[in-house]
């Protein structure tokens, strides 16, 4: 949710069927479940100055066998909020079966799918796949990460006059190993690559809880 620059519509269908590739679904990952919470930070720098914020996330909903999952995203320390800034947000598993590594809308085109997913090394042995046919070949159901795209689709605790965007979306990997997730914000509008860095965490009181606050 980087600083907003220009106004836009934020309304985005929210489940979008992909790919037809008989694929196997992804075998259950503990780390990947509801209740699950992350902590970490997404890197807002721009080339005027350096800026982090302090990032909670909390997985609401999963549901492996249709490549869907969503959450809420809570941002501790942005300098023009008086508050923690809460976003609900949806994601798009790539499983070959529901969605491809291509993005195919949120003015995302292929070249920008690539130059996105190469920025994680363990992107690196699909690349070739990807190329050719969109990685629809692949068997992704073993692999030790999980390729995703968040997309928020709402503020939860504050109006859209914040001064922040959620007019794009996160190209996001996941290990299934220690659960950590690293992402990178997509915007035409905004800084490219910010990074998102998240940890799991097992203690009960970080991230947002979804009974803070009340859903639009």
């Amino acid at each position: 949710m980087p600083v907003r620059v220009a106004l836009e519509n934020t309304t985005t269908p929210s489940h979008v069927s992909g790919a037809n590739s008989r694929r196997n679904s992804f075998q259950s990952c503990s780390l990947l479940s509801v209740g699950q919470a992350f902590s970490g930070t997404q890197n807002v720098s721009s080339l005027q100055k350096d800026e982090a914020w302090r990032v909670n996330v909390r997985i609401q909903g999963c549901d492996l066998e249709h490549g869907y999952l969503c959450g809420t995203m809570e941002a501790l320390n942005v300098p023009m909020a008086d508050t923690p800034v809460v976003t609900f947000w949806e994601g798009e598993i790539v499983d070959t079966k529901n969605y491809t590594f291509f993005t195919g809308k949120w003015e995302a085109a292929p070249e920008d799918d690539i130059r996105h997913w190469t920025k994680f090394d363990s992107f690196g042995p699909l690349l070739g796949q990807v190329e050719m046919d969109g990685g629809k070949s692949a068997d992704l159901s073993n692999y030790p990460y999980i390729f995703m795209r968040w997309k928020e689709q709402y503020f939860v605790n504050v109006g859209t006059d914040c001064g922040l965007t959620i007019a794009g979306f996160y190209y996001v990997c996941f290990s299934c190993n220690d659960g950590s997730i690293s992402g990178f914000y997509y915007d035409p509008n905004s800084s490219p690559f910010q990074k998102l860095e998240l940890k799991a965490t097992n203690d009960g009181r970080s991230g947002f809880s979804f009974s803070s606050y009340e859903l639009q």
